[in-house]
């Protein structure tokens, strides 16, 4: 039988102790988040931020664009909130409508790069050093976890995104011992490579692109892909069709949404132990 691996429930212990730890600081840690465009996906994971956030103390704020917002204006205001002794976590919320994220997320102090996708951060992260780490990429380590019960992580894995969320993500499957291999949905031979996967991972927002076709018996399966339709959230997983056929499958929503929330509390902590560290 499938095991539906429940993040939101896991997420709910994390929030516990990052509650617990929030009330012992001397201060109270603050996070802004950057939202463009009107993407309701994107309003939703923003709004279950701000909830997290408020929920263990921590102090948020919210800045909103207009999808045709100039990309000198985020990267002006990312570099007040760099000053800001108040603001320990900066997050620009992706996809961005037209705007380089590249160059927007570069404007982030590194030691305030919550999401975990500043190249610094990432090197660091190469390098073994301390750093923020993406929170998907933990929430979703955290659920793979979960789903062996052991250290032992499945040998070989397919992620099916864009490089700037495949990224982190490789360098702690790495760590484990596990093969990656990053691919995109356009990928003429997917269904080929995705079939190969012990641990399959997709992240690509386009709702039902996996079906069973594409899935070694017994996978263990995580959903990152979120898209909004008039039937609710739904992920890139054609979750019927796989369920029979994975080890283990991630639901959407209550399965990587709530742990990278999770998560994303975790490292505000972390920068903002860094930032009475190092500032």
């Amino acid at each position: 039988m499938t095991h539906i691996l429940n993040g939101k429930a896991l997420a709910a212990r994390i929030q516990k102790k990052i509650q617990t730890r929030v009330e012992s600081l001397p201060s109270k840690p603050g996070l802004a988040i950057l939202l463009v465009g009107e993407d309701p996906a994107s309003h939703t994971y923003v709004q279950l931020k701000r909830k997290a956030c408020e929920e263990v103390g921590i102090h948020f704020e919210l800045f909103l664009y207009p999808s045709t917002q100039p990309e000198q204006t985020l990267i002006d205001k990312i570099q007040e909130l760099n000053a800001r002794s108040d603001i320990h976590g900066i997050l620009v919320q992706l996809p961005l409508p037209s705007q380089n994220a590249d160059r927007v997320i570069f404007a982030i102090d590194p030691l305030k790069d919550v999401d975990g996708f500043h190249p610094f951060n990432l090197e660091k992260l190469r390098a073994h050093q301390p750093s923020l780490v993406s929170a998907v990429a933990l929430g979703v380590v955290r659920l793979i976890r979960e789903s062996v019960g052991t250290d032992r992580l499945p040998p070989h894995a397919v992620i099916v995104s864009s490089p700037l969320f495949a990224q982190p993500l490789e360098i702690l499957l790495k760590e484990s011992g596990v093969q990656t291999v990053i691919t995109q949905a356009e990928d003429k031979h997917l269904s080929e490579k995705t079939k190969q996967a012990d641990l399959l991972i997709v992240a690509e927002g386009i709702p039902g692109l996996i079906t069973k076709e594409f899935v070694k018996p017994g996978a263990i399966l995580i959903d990152v892909g979120t898209t909004r339709t008039s039937e609710g959230l739904v992920g890139d997983v054609d979750f019927e069709s796989v369920k029979n056929v994975a080890s283990a499958i991630t639901p959407v929503p209550g399965g990587v949404g709530p742990m990278t929330v999770a998560m994303l509390l975790v490292n505000i902590l972390k920068a903002y132990e860094f930032q009475k560290k190092y500032l």
